[in-house]
């Protein structure tokens, strides 16, 4: 068996959640599509827009279309067969563990630090053994070498941690796609840990 072969048998079995269909979650969402996860679960109320096309992976032509539907079209674009389960509704605590409770990891895609605060509590709180992988930190452009991934237990926190509290802080697609990718293979890291991959070694 092949290692290409191992990674595809082990994602195809795993399901990630992600909380968010802007420019972090719509990106992360393509790339693990990309890379064969077995099943995403997608939770957004909002519709696309055009001043968000220069960061978020949609297209004018769905402009006014809700995320989460245009998302799966997307997606489902890259890959047919792909399995992806979508609610089109804003995250909550009252909603959280009915959407995300079967997940084996899950992404923190949202735009304001409240919901980040919130979910963070709640995730953690409630389900301690689901990793959560967030961005904090993605405004502005250069600066790469600031952007960092931070562990805590099941806690990841990938971005700079303070650029998006910034005066004038403005989000452009190097930057929140970097985040998002990052995000997309701290989730491919966990899920793949049994592989013992080191990459330095190659």
């Amino acid at each position: 068996m092949t290692y290409s072969t191992k990674i595809s048998e082990i994602l195809s079995v795993k399901t990630a959640g992600i909380a968010g269909a802007g420019g972090l979650g719509s990106n992360v969402a393509a790339a693990l599509v990309r890379s064969g996860i077995g099943k995403l679960i997608i939770a957004d109320f909002d519709t696309v827009s055009l001043p968000n096309l220069n960061r978020q992976f949609y297209f004018a032509a769905q402009t006014g279309m809700k995320k989460c539907n245009a998302l799966k079209e997307n997606l489902l674009a890259i890959n047919p067969l792909a399995r992806i389960e979508v609610h089109d509704c804003r995250v909550t605590p009252q909603n959280a563990s009915a959407i995300f409770s079967e997940c084996n990891i899950v992404v923190e895609a949202f735009d304001s630090a409240e919901e980040k605060s919130w979910f963070a509590e709640y995730m953690t709180g409630h389900f301690p053994r689901i990793p959560l992988v967030m961005g904090s930190g993605l405004a502005g452009w250069g600066g790469f070498e600031r952007l960092k991934i931070q562990q805590a237990d099941n806690l990841y926190v990938c971005g700079d941690q303070e650029s998006d509290a910034l005066p004038h802080a403005v989000l452009t697609a190097p930057r929140v796609i970097m985040v998002a990718m990052m995000q997309a293979d701290t989730v491919l890291g966990i899920l793949l840990k049994e592989l013992n991959y080191d990459h330095h070694t190659e």
